[in-house]
């Protein structure tokens, strides 16, 4: 008898709910940062329950006064590295940004979704060099995104939203910087759940309202 879940959505919520209490782990000091990854990435590779209860079942009990509702600046990670040599790399969900994220795809790509990622106050750097591979940024509509990156026989290509969201000097910031080097560097917004095929259909009418608004003031 197995003991996988009735559907893939099942594992999907548990993994997801996994990687949150690993978070909350990781900020009362209960694991490092290294380790922390290497759970997050088993507990996206788990194939049933048993594997993501066997994630948790060494770590002590986390108490409500022992996790902040926004972890301070000591326990956010200031260095991280995410590779793709021929293959891939994705970081989506609930996972841990450190403040500097350095991302190599060399002949790979690689994925970071940020519309589940609690973003601390300040800024969140992102470098990512794209080396005959590819990566694509994800971030959800109204959080603030600076981008800088060069294009050599590649693209560093930026799809902001054409209203920015608010200006909030205590909002969180991602900055992403880089180059592509016969790669491809993609930065896209898109609502939590959101597909590219559904992003496109909704910034289509948004656009199409806005023209029609402007007429009608017109």
């Amino acid at each position: 008898m197995t003991d996988l879940p009735s559907n893939p959505a099942a594992l999907r919520r548990q993994s997801e709910a996994t990687i949150n209490q690993l978070c909350e782990h990781f900020a009362a000091d209960h694991i490092q940062a290294d380790e922390l990854e290497r759970l997050i990435d088993r507990a996206h590779l788990a194939k049933s329950p048993a594997e993501l209860q066997a994630l948790l079942e060494d770590l002590p009990a986390v108490t409500a006064s022992s996790v902040p509702t926004r972890p301070p600046a000591k326990h956010i990670e200031l260095h991280q590295t995410i590779v793709a040599i021929m293959g891939g790399a994705d970081r989506k969900g609930s996972w841990c940004p450190a403040r500097m994220t350095r991302t190599l795809a060399l002949m790979g790509g690689a994925v970071l979704d940020f519309r589940e990622v609690h973003l601390p106050p300040g800024t969140t750097d992102v470098q990512v060099y794209a080396v005959m591979g590819g990566v694509e940024i994800i971030v959800p509509p109204g959080v603030r995104v600076a981008s800088e990156g060069i294009g050599i026989m590649g693209a560093f290509e930026h799809v902001a939203s054409s209203v920015p969201p608010a200006s909030d000097a205590d909002a969180p910031l991602l900055r992403i910087t880089g180059f592509a080097l016969m790669g491809a560097v993609e930065i896209h917004e898109r609502h939590p759940g959101e597909s590219p095929r559904d992003a496109n259909r909704r910034r289509k009418l948004e656009a199409k309202a806005r023209r029609g608004a402007r007429s009608r003031d017109g």
